[in-house]
């Protein structure tokens, strides 16, 4: 529903992790969090299994810490019941106990999935030295995690994970899509290899995120070539439409691309995509490099298709159209011959979507209602995002220097990693993320009583994007919620106004803050040097307040780093 944007400014070099801490002690529990907070550490506590447990259910944990001295742990098998958590899988345990010297307990948890012991009384130096080594492992392994996702489906990785084997698998209605260029080994002579390399890239990345938006796995690239499916590897209703919508997006994509390279008198590459319907072996190839494939005559066929249809269109099969003709607008081609297999299949055009089957009226973008029969968030997040950023970028005044595009983006890249933290849906996910991008709109009016304004025109906008009236209700009051005045209650309005001062725990806080000082000045609110620090050190102090436990545990200390830095700064001043 939401995607992760690259983060390019200064703050995205940090690393962050939840760790829970178990321990029936409190005294045991404040040591260890003092000792683990800051570096990015979201420590969290728990005084038994049952709220550790609880605690597991909703968020990643990274690195766990049990004390197996507590007379819960030794009288209760827990190991299992947290191991049958499908998100515990990846999460480092560590036992703490005081009594290291017979060593049977230890021996027990390191049995049952531990990978380390901390005694007590508590070393900071090794504590700490132990849990940087977990916490590169542990990130380590999420790299590893999603680079293997972006080679196997998801489907397929469980198996390798579980019985260490992928059985060949007969799908009856699989949908094969199939892309390539047109005189694309003409084009290749003419660039030289690293402009053609890059040209590939740019586009074939386009169409990843298209593909991944509608739920399609793609299979391979072979040249020029782009092959994606859909209905094999997910368990996903009406997979011949979703095919349909993202070969309409990548069609109109390139269409863009080239209208652009006209007005500007330069060449342009064209496209043709075909989609066929029918039954597909799908499997995994090779002992050494393996890779995820499907066989069939569906392939062929579909294959057939995008060769034989005309530069810029789509062609699609009599099995495609019989599941999209009620949604869209198909020419028929007739019968076509197929090449090399023998024999001939029906064909059609798929030119657009019909006009009632779309979200703002235009042949391009489908309604809520057959996104969610398609099941696909009935929310156009994408569209959304990119419009309100333009309005931003075009509409706010040349004074609005910190409340920016810059701003509002750092406050998203904010939102995404708290929401990450604090085990979100994907629903409260994408309701934060528009908050966030909606948050300052107001500037665009006026910078006093700016949320009001945000808040209007939130609501005169979210409708054509899918958004429900609750959602939109819920979005106004977060943006509501970061006015100076408020204060936020439920955990989303609580995470928002976290990550709108996100920055004042950061290491770049004072070229942010600057930014601010100068929009105080194009708005005629000028301070003196001293004036400047002494307001800083006031808000910081004593006016603002993070609200969520995982922004105190990750930017507080930062924050009382920058209160120091200032003070020291005033003194000079002085």
């Amino acid at each position: 529903m939401y995607h992760k944007f690259h983060e390019k400014h200064l703050h995205t070099m940090e690393s962050f992790i939840n760790i829970l801490l178990v321990d029936e002690n409190p005294k045991n529990r404040k040591g260890l969090k003092e000792i683990l907070t800051g570096g990015g550490n979201n420590v969290l506590t728990a005084d038994s299994l049952v709220e550790a447990y609880s605690i597991i259910q909703q968020k990643e944990i990274g690195i766990l810490l049990v004390n197996i001295d507590n007379q819960n742990v030794k009288e209760t098998n827990f190991w299992e019941n947290f191991n049958a958590l499908a998100n515990f899988q990846t999460t480092y345990k560590i036992v703490i106990t005081a009594d290291s010297s017979s060593g049977v307990k230890m021996v027990k948890g390191l049995r049952q999935g531990a990978v380390d012991y901390i005694t007590i009384p508590f070393n900071p130096n090794l504590i700490k030295a132990k849990i940087e080594v977990y916490k590169s492992l542990f990130q380590k392994d999420q790299r590893i995690s999603q680079l293997l996702q972006n080679i196997f489906p998801l489907t397929v990785l469980k198996d390798l994970n579980a019985i260490h084997k992928f059985t060949p698998n007969r799908v009856e209605n699989g949908v094969v899509l199939f892309t390539d260029f047109v005189d694309f080994s003409v084009k290749s002579k003419e660039l030289k290899p690293i402009r053609l390399l890059k040209k590939l890239a740019y586009y074939f990345t386009q169409f990843d995120e298209i593909i991944a938006r509608y739920k399609l796995e793609k299979i391979k690239t072979i040249g020029d070539a782009y092959m994606a499916i859909g209905g094999v590897t997910e368990n996903i209703q009406e997979p011949a439409i979703r095919a349909c919508l993202a070969a309409i997006e990548i069609r109109n994509f390139m269409k863009n691309e080239q209208e652009v390279a006209r007005a500007l008198h330069k060449d342009f590459w064209e496209i043709r995509i075909g989609i066929h319907m029918g039954p597909l072996v799908a499997g995994i190839i090779g002992t050494s490099k393996m890779s995820f494939d499907v066989w069939g005559d569906t392939v062929n066929i579909a294959s057939r298709a995008e060769s034989g249809t005309q530069p810029g269109t789509i062609t699609i099969t009599k099995n495609v159209a019989l599941h999209v003709a009620e949604f869209m607008h198909l020419e028929n081609r007739g019968i076509i011959t197929i090449h090399k297999r023998g024999g001939s299949i029906e064909m059609f055009f798929l030119n657009e979507l019909k006009l009632e089957h779309c979200l703002y009226g235009e042949g391009k973008s489908a309604s809520s209602f057959l996104r969610e029969k398609c099941g696909l968030s009935p929310i156009d997040f994408r569209q959304m995002r990119k419009d309100i950023l333009n309005q931003l970028k075009i509409l706010l005044p040349n004074q609005v220097v910190y409340h920016d595009v810059t701003h509002t983006l750092n406050v998203e890249k904010a939102v995404i990693r708290f929401a990450q933290l604090e085990g979100l849906t994907e629903l409260d996910k994408t309701l934060l993320l528009t908050a966030a991008l909606f948050h300052d709109a107001g500037f665009i009016v006026q910078p006093t009583e700016n949320e009001f304004f945000a808040v209007k025109m939130a609501q005169n906008n979210l409708p054509k994007y899918g958004y429900t009236a609750d959602q939109i209700q819920i979005i106004s009051e977060m943006i509501e919620a970061t006015a100076a005045t408020r204060k936020p209650k439920t955990i989303l309005e609580k995470i928002l106004c976290d990550a709108d001062h996100d920055y004042l725990g950061r290491a770049d806080y004072h070229n942010v803050a600057a930014k601010l000082r100068k929009e105080f000045e194009n708005y005629e609110i000028t301070y003196t040097e001293k004036e400047w620090i002494e307001f800083q050190i006031e808000y910081l102090a004593n006016v603002h307040r993070y609200h969520t436990e995982t922004a105190k545990n990750i930017r507080v200390q930062g924050k009382k780093a920058r209160i120091v830095e200032l003070t020291n700064q005033l003194k000079t001043v002085n």
